[in-house]
């Protein structure tokens, strides 16, 4: 028995001992692991030391450990981890104590204010947006550097490559840091050259015009696109690809884009390398429907792809978008066109089959809009060509993408497709980015026709957000002074038809040519609506009043046609214009046509009455690369209806002007004239028909240069009045022809045209002018 005790009493001793041995063997660095079968060690306590603004059970809330579970080495590195990942602490240790776990923090300040120093071409609330790090937010080392990466990547979309930021942390009482993002912000990083490679059929400087970057140039400052982009260039790559694709290069490739960065990190050189491949022509077009009921030749029609033409992937494009709009308006909701291409490389032909096919069954739910912080929802979804409910087409969304980003009211446009809340569901998500679409210009410009002009005009594209636009303009001449103000509403009644009103005042004094002055003070109304891309028609009423003013009626040199139409007039009248539009490009135009129809009809009160009609029509062609020979020609004829046409809504001929342009002669230089005073009389019929060569001059790609050979021929003949007592008209009906020669430079501060002419027919009593010379138009 007395060994039994003492058996006992080393047993207590030893189960006393234990947890003790048990701390010390943790201790020494392992924790203690229960066995199975075994007693398990548990945590009587979990205690936070360190603190200082965050509670002790939001430090045990991140662990992964409890008071009460058994100790686990494990289970306490996660809740080591998991405590870093928080962010709120710059160093954290967990020991061991006993039954007790010991958690020892050093908590990352809290950031009083974030400022930023030397932004001066980047403006701070940018800068705002794109940091994540804000005032009241913890403080670490990885956020600042992610933030510093994202000020440097912001530059860089900018162009400013050489930028340098350098985090700056000002301690401040109870663990608060202030911090501070000195930039550097350098000098803008331009395009020295840029160059192509593998391109034969057009030139580098036709290229160059092509994309929307540009070489830098002393005038540089009045433009960013010689600011290297990254963006700008993946543009760039997909102008190339359209420009080909558009005119038989079916196989075109861009291989790469390389932008290399000088030592010195001031200026790339950009390298595109093309592959053209071979051009092709359009081979046989048909259409192949899998749809039951709907004959392929009903909608041929709408085809805008013709065998033996170029091949060009937009108009495929066309063609779809125009074909899928027919079989939906005829009864089949869901259609999926595609074109098949098919390259005979041996004869350089594209055969295009499109096949017409049911498309998935998949519905639009929802059409999301966000970004749009001051355009109104409706003004972008009036653009979409898809409705929540409609039955989803692809070339709709595409064209509902296109016509989004079309209205300039965006930097950015992004579409974006997600399933919807059922499998046949989708949902469209529309991210847009706004931008400015207000703009203020000031510019100066002279033409030997209109003397010296200055001008300035103020245009709201989107005013209040709701689409419209708003355009004030004045400009003050030497020989024209006008004010109008001008609004349109691009959707009147919801509408697909635009609508608006001008008001203005023009004043023309031009004694030396028509040797009268006239005051010309209006409103007008209009309407415009499109019937499809390439035809458009428009409507309007105008009310104006005319006060045609002799300086010196007692002038015995005064002609008595021009006296007899001295004073105030009132004309109403109503008008159209009918333009059908086939050009490549209106602004630098190569390839396709124009035809313009446009009558107006007065007497609807007022004092006059007459009908007047021109007819206009331009043709381009391409002769070799970057030649381009246009063929113009216009004809319009004015007559009473009851009353004589009074003088000064007579055509005048002459001088350089876009319309009634006869290069070689003054305005009004030709036509009906009053053989005592040789005062020009105007005519109420009129042609006119030129031809020019446009060919590029120099290698600029901003400063585009072109120089000019024209023949420009012409008539102007017949007035009401003839029969005047005692004065006589010289009015022979004859042909003018002159002959010529100009050069047209492009530049930031406007276009600058001089022509030069040689009059070959003409008569005695015409007015010459050889030279001619205009600033601030197109070329």
């Amino acid at each position: 028995m007395k060994g039994i005790r003492i058996s006992l009493a080393a047993l207590l001793a030893l189960l006393v001992l234990a947890p003790a041995l048990l701390v010390s063997f943790g201790g020494g660095g392992a924790w203690a692991q229960g066995r199975p079968g075994a007693p398990a060690n548990r945590i009587l306590e979990i205690r936070v030391e360190g603190i200082q603004r965050i509670a002790p059970e939001t430090v045990r809330s991140y662990m992964q450990i409890r008071a009460g579970d058994p100790f686990d080495a494990q289970r306490i590195d996660q809740s080591l981890k998991a405590l870093f990942q928080t962010g709120l602490f710059s160093d954290v240790s967990i020991r061991q104590e006993g039954l007790v776990l010991v958690v020892k923090v050093v908590e990352n300040p809290i950031i009083n204010r974030v400022a930023f120093e030397g932004n001066d071409f980047m403006e701070e609330e940018d800068l705002r947006k794109e940091v994540q790090l804000r005032s009241r937010r913890v403080y670490t080392q990885t956020r600042v550097r992610n933030d510093v990466k994202r000020i440097i990547d912001l530059y860089s979309r900018q162009g400013r490559f050489a930028v340098t930021v350098v985090p700056k942390v000002i301690q401040r009482p109870q663990n608060r840091v202030d911090l501070v993002f000195e930039i550097n912000e350098g000098e803008p990083t331009l395009i020295r050259t840029i160059s192509f490679i593998g391109n034969k059929a057009y030139s580098d400087r036709r290229l160059r015009s092509v994309i929307q970057s540009s070489e830098t140039s002393f005038y540089a400052f009045l433009t960013a696109d010689d600011v290297y982009d990254p963006d700008r260039v993946r543009f760039d790559e997909e102008q190339l690809r359209r420009y080909y694709n558009s005119r038989g290069y079916a196989d075109f490739r861009v291989l790469s884009t390389t932008a290399e960065l000088s030592p010195n990190r001031e200026d790339f050189f950009l390298t595109f390398t093309l592959e053209e491949g071979a051009r092709y022509k359009t081979g046989k077009v048909e259409i192949k429907s899998q749809l039951k009921g709907l004959d392929p030749k009903v909608v041929a029609h709408r085809l805008t792809v013709a065998q033996g033409e170029w091949y060009n992937a937009m108009e495929v494009e066309r063609s779809v978008d125009r074909l899928t709009d027919e079989v939906s308006g005829r009864g089949f909701a869901f259609i999926d066109i595609r074109p098949q291409l098919k390259r005979d490389k041996d004869k350089r032909v594209v055969a295009v089959t499109f096949i017409i096919r049911e498309g998935p069954r998949l519905f639009v739910e929802r059409i999301n809009i966000r970004g749009n912080v001051r355009t109104l929802d409706k003004v972008i979804r009036r653009e979409m060509r898809l409705v929540e409910g409609d039955a989803f087409n692809r070339a709709r969304y595409r064209r509902s993408d296109r016509r989004v980003k079309g209205l300039g009211y965006f930097k950015t446009t992004k579409f974006t497709r997600k399933r919807g809340s059922a499998p046949d569901k989708t949902v469209i998500d529309v991210e847009v980015e706004e931008q400015s679409t207000g703009s203020f210009s000031i510019g100066a410009g002279f033409s030997s026709s209109n003397g010296l002009l200055t001008t300035a005009q103020l245009v709201e594209r989107n005013l209040l957000g709701k689409g419209q636009q708003l355009k004030i303009s004045a400009s003050l001449g030497s020989r024209t002074q006008n004010v109008e103000l001008g609004f349109t509403e691009p959707y009147f009644l919801e509408r697909n038809m635009s609508a608006g009103f001008d008001v203005f005042r023009t004043r023309t004094d031009d004694n030396e040519t028509i040797s009268f002055d006239r005051v010309l003070v209006g409103f007008g109304l209009r309407v415009g609506f499109a019937y499809n891309d390439r035809l458009r028609q428009g409507l309007n009423y105008k009310l104006q009043q005319k006060d045609v003013k002799i300086t010196d009626a007692s002038d015995p040199d005064l002609s008595v046609f021009i006296k007899r139409q001295e004073g105030r007039a009132v004309t109403s009248s109503f008008g159209q214009s009918l333009i059908y539009d086939m050009r490549d490009s209106r602004v630098d135009t190569r390839e396709g046509y124009i035809l313009r129809l446009a009558n107006d009809l007065a007497g609807f009160g007022g004092d006059n009455r007459y009908l007047r009609t021109e007819l206009s029509g331009a043709v381009y062609y391409e002769v070799v690369s970057d030649w381009v020979v246009r063929l113009s020609s216009d004809v319009g004829y004015i007559f009473g209806i009851g009353k004589d046409v009074r003088i000064d809504d007579r055509f005048f001929i002459g001088g350089d002007g876009l319309r009634h342009g006869l290069r070689g002669f003054a305005v009004g230089g030709i036509g009906p004239r009053d053989e005592d005073t040789d005062d020009a009389l105007g005519g109420n019929l009129f042609t006119t028909a030129s031809a020019e060569l446009a060919v590029p001059l120099g290698t600029a790609s901003t400063f585009q240069t072109k120089g000019y050979l024209f023949v420009d021929a012409g008539t102007l003949i017949d007035i009401d009045d003839e029969d005047v007592p005692g004065s006589k008209v010289l009015d022979d009906g004859s042909i003018r022809l002159a002959t010529g020669f100009g050069v047209g430079v492009k530049t930031p501060f406007g276009v600058i045209r001089l022509n030069y002419a040689f009059p070959i027919l003409k008569t005695d009593f015409d007015e010459i002018e050889r030279f001619s010379f205009r600033f601030g138009t197109s070329l």
